[in-house]
């Protein structure tokens, strides 16, 4: 067990993702209706409209909408035809970036992504050129609640979970990709309080970010593309200071 935090992406953005919570709804939304359509309307038969409708969840999007959007994806078949795509690149500071896109126009999708990865002082890569850096895994962002390592270590292990990284009052867990169902359902019956619930890119090593004004530049990156409404994940192997991350993000 690794309590350690090393400036997580998901628990750094937290306050981003509480701001733009209308935007992350909707993401979240598409998904569902994405899943759906490719599949059943029943999560106990689609997996990948399960996967969905839990990371909505844990994002605290109301029970209404979840039920709309599934009916809305296991209606009519006619409409949006999204697919998943994946761009991976480089951004300020050598630090690798992969970006999970839910498109329904991949001419608009991917001139969008190549422009923003240019601007931000990136480079957009081939197919497979970052991928290899990460891992898929099942990760947990839970409310720290003033627990210190060893009682969430604690936690950790009961529910079967491998890793545990402290960031501020987020504790965040890591599980195997293959156990997120399970475990997730392990924590709720412990009374956890989630920020957020996935299986995510994981980054095997990390970046050290070391030049103040590349940590700019890549934050910056980073939102815009966040921003991009095709845009449903961007994952990034960067670890720089605490307090870059909370100066440099409200500053941009």
């Amino acid at each position: 067990m690794a309590g350690h935090s090393h400036s997580s992406n998901i628990a750094a953005r937290k306050g981003a993702v509480d701001a733009k919570r209308g935007k992350v709804f909707s993401k979240l939304v598409r998904a569902i209706i994405s899943s759906a359509r490719a599949g059943t309307g029943d999560p106990e038969t689609n997996l990948k409209l399960r996967y969905a409708i839990e990371k909505a969840k844990a994002a605290n999007v109301p029970k209404d909408t979840i039920s709309r959007a599934v009916a809305k994806g296991s209606g009519s078949k006619d409409g949006d035809d999204w697919e998943e795509l994946a761009y991976e690149g480089y951004g300020p500071g050598g630090v690798a970036l992969m970006v999970a896109c839910l498109t329904d126009n991949r001419h608009r999708t991917a001139p969008d992504i190549k422009h923003l990865f240019e601007r931000g002082g990136g480079n957009l890569g081939s197919p497979g050129s970052v991928s290899f850096l990460f891992e898929l895994r099942s990760v947990y962002a839970l409310e720290r609640k003033e627990r210190d390592e060893d009682s969430l270590t604690e936690v950790a292990l009961d529910v079967g979970a491998d890793d545990v990284e402290l960031d501020g009052e987020v504790a965040i867990l890591y599980a195997k990709a293959t156990e997120f169902l399970p475990l997730k359902t392990l924590l709720e019956e412990k009374g956890e309080t989630f920020l957020s619930a996935e299986m995510a890119h994981v980054p095997l090593n990390r970046v050290q970010v070391t030049n103040k004004e590349d940590a700019r530049r890549l934050l910056k990156l980073i939102a815009a593309l966040d921003e991009n409404e095709d845009v449903q994940n961007v994952y990034a192997n960067y670890d720089m200071p605490a307090d870059w991350i909370e100066e440099l993000s409200s500053g941009s």
